[in-house]
């Protein structure tokens, strides 16, 4: 006799729908069975189906389509974005990113202070406890069809000896202008992970449950290889990929 599946019932719907997808019985883009059918078969109740279907969308084998349902994704199909990384100067002296996109800023950011963290203070290679300027932005794109979320630290030990010593210095991406004025040469190292969003951060992305950020920390480095500057990004990690030269 087999053994009894002794895992949770909504891991057990998650799995068996993991192989349908794996092995074809639900193609791409094809819609999963209801929310009502899927917890008459497994005898639970909806909320459980629904657990079973965010695991599945955490590792990008479903989407939710308001209205219609919810439908199986191929692991090996490409996403509908890819955004290449980096940073490029143009013929202007100014810096833009390599992907192209505007980004508009909901708020003006306002330099606030906070003190290093140690993970932070680590890339920086600052003590921890040291004061930054923080810049905090919500960011969308043609028009709202991308949103981001975009953090800017630079230590206060950067701009000593500095006209930044008397203002704040302004955020990315008109901070790397400043930064070479200031007679920095520079260059850019990014961090990426992914991870589960915070509530407010799913609210502000306007995130379905179970769909992950990526996380994106960017160190801006002069020529002697010293950090001069931190960004954090949070990007909706549900349909995107991201590519970088090497």
């Amino acid at each position: 006799m087999p053994a009894e599946n002794t895992q949770p019932k909504y891991r057990q719907i998650a799995d068996y729908l993991r192989r349908g997808i794996l092995d074809g019985t639900y193609p791409a883009g094809q819609p999963l069975p209801s929310e009502e059918a899927l917890a008459k078969q497994f005898g639970v109740t909806r909320p459980t189906v629904r657990q079973g279907l965010t695991e599945l969308r955490a590792s990008g084998l479903v989407e939710a389509i308001m209205g219609r349902g919810t439908f199986a994704r191929s692991p090996h199909s490409r996403p509908s974005h890819s955004r290449p990384r980096g940073v490029r100067r143009t013929k202007d002296g100014t810096y833009a990113e390599a992907d192209g996109i505007h980004w508009l800023n909901a708020e003006e950011p306002v330099a606030t202070r906070t003190d290093a963290p140690l993970a932070l203070a680590d890339l920086l290679r600052i003590p921890p406890g040291e004061p930054l300027f923080t810049y905090d932005a919500l960011q969308t794109a043609e028009p709202g069809r991308f949103r981001q979320l975009h953090r800017t630290y630079v230590p206060f030990s950067v701009m000593v000896g500095t006209k930044y010593e008397e203002e704040p210095p302004p955020p990315a991406p008109d901070l790397y202008t400043a930064l070479a004025d200031l007679g920095h040469e520079l260059h850019f190292t990014e961090y990426l992970r992914p991870r589960m969003p915070l509530p407010d951060q799913a609210q502000a992305l306007r995130l379905p449950e179970g769909v992950p950020v990526l996380t994106i920390l960017r160190v801006t480095l002069n020529q002697d290889d010293k950090p001069l500057a931190l960004e954090e990004f949070q990007l909706p990690g549900d349909d995107l990929e991201l590519a970088y030269p090497l």
